[in-house]
């Protein structure tokens, strides 16, 4: 009986209290204090992950509707506060206003940067949308990046230089009359640099909002509320839970948090350097243990603009070479049952992209069904991976404003 009892009353404890029962340990109130608030918190977690559109349609525009309204107050409270800066920068835009409209000599200067500066802002922006979001971002390297490079790729190697005639270049590639005798990864990777660095650029930027607001809630002595920063807070105080009881995306938050926060810039650097999905868990620790800005930024643009831009461009140009694509194409054939059904529109639309290559400017490019067919598909694959990123941003705020509720409540009952 006394066996049975024992066993009964461990089956009603969560494994953190058994774990603790069999090391003959008593937990501290202090220790007893955290349990609780982490067993509260991870509930209130598991609330929240069911607030999306799909399932409470209704509570999620609601919360929606109510954190846009924090957020619009707080930017214009913000704003108020730092009137100088606001109204020095509006005369500083008013000067270029004037100045981009004023007929002169120095229009031509104008118009280059101007097209300068849109095409590097166009690439900036993509890298922000990439990464900012907390883990929403738009995959815009795999939709726009990618793409553009492999098809600067195709068309150096078929045009046999990358001297493409501007206008109409970046809009559409045309072969340029004089061509090189060979033609080298190295070559192409200096055509498409300044996209990728700017891109690169844009990723280092979209990953500042989780440092400044962790930064923020250090310095104004407020908890971080990140789902992420209080798992690993609780994984750090579960000092019972042994490794090997850890899943694997845990051992990787626990990990990143780690090594950003004992290693420092190269900690930093080595986050960043590569694709990695925990990213923004290097921002928040940064932030929260007041890692200098420059010194996280830094290392991040490097990480991400230089080193990890440069690997990711040497691996789309070596898979896109001419020879490469072919035998892929060759592979796509030995597919049971379909391979020759899907090699058929690839080869037909590798020959109408570099038909396209070949025609005069003014003249319509021959075309295909079948090639016309992986635009279509390319263009409603753009379509719902921009509706997925716009649905997950509407659910992120508006489990933002679920977790200020949760917050006041916690603060409420303490004050209690």
């Amino acid at each position: 009986m006394g066996k049975n009892k024992n066993s009964k009353s461990s089956a009603g404890t969560s494994p953190r209290q058994r774990n603790k029962g069999s090391n003959g340990m008593h937990t501290s109130p202090s220790e007893a204090n955290f349990h609780k608030m982490a067993d509260t918190i991870a509930a209130e977690r598991s609330d929240r992950e069911k607030i999306v559109l799909w399932r409470s349609p209704l509570l999620t525009f609601k919360y929606f509707i109510q954190e846009s309204y924090v957020l619009l107050t707080s930017l214009i409270n913000r704003l108020y506060q730092r009137k100088r800066t606001v109204i020095l920068t509006l005369i500083v835009i008013s000067l270029a206003y004037i100045i981009y409209h004023m007929d002169g000599p120095h229009q031509q200067y104008v118009d280059t940067m101007q097209k300068k500066l849109l095409w590097c802002g166009y690439w900036v922006g993509l890298g922000i949308l990439s990464s900012v979001g907390l883990g929403t971002g738009l995959h815009t390297f795999l939709l726009y990046l990618g793409p553009h490079i492999a098809a600067v790729t195709l068309a150096a190697f078929e045009c046999k230089s990358i001297n493409f005639p501007e206008p109409p270049y970046p809009n559409e590639i045309l072969c340029p009359k004089d061509q090189e005798e060979s033609m080298s990864l190295w070559t192409i990777m200096s055509k498409v640099r300044l996209e990728a660095v700017m891109w690169g650029a844009g990723t280092a930027i979209g990953e500042l909002p989780p440092y400044f607001m962790a930064r923020a809630a250090r310095l104004s002595g407020v908890d971080m509320e990140d789902d992420e920063f209080e798992e690993i807070e609780e994984l750090i105080h579960d000092k019972n839970r042994h490794p090997d009881e850890m899943s694997f995306m845990e051992k990787a938050k626990l990990s990143v948090h780690t090594l950003v926060q004992k290693v420092g810039f190269f900690g930093i650097l080595a986050c960043a350097s590569i694709p990695n999905p925990l990213f923004d868990l290097a921002g928040i620790t940064c932030g929260h243990f007041l890692i200098p800005f420059w010194t996280f930024f830094g290392a991040t643009l490097i990480g991400k603009a230089i080193i990890k831009m440069h690997i990711q461009k040497l691996f789309v140009i070596f898979m896109f070479s001419a020879h490469h694509v072919q035998m892929v194409i060759e592979y796509i054939g030995y597919i049971p049952h379909f391979g020759v059904q899907l090699q058929k529109p690839f080869q037909s639309y590798l020959e109408h992209q570099k038909t396209k290559l070949h025609h005069k400017p003014g003249e319509g490019a021959t075309g295909n069904d079948e090639g016309n067919m992986l635009g279509w598909l390319f263009e409603k694959l753009v379509l719902v991976m921009v509706v997925y990123f716009l649905l997950s941003i509407f659910n992120s705020m508006a489990q933002s404003y679920h977790k200020r509720l949760c917050k006041e409540k916690r603060i409420k009952k303490n004050e209690k």
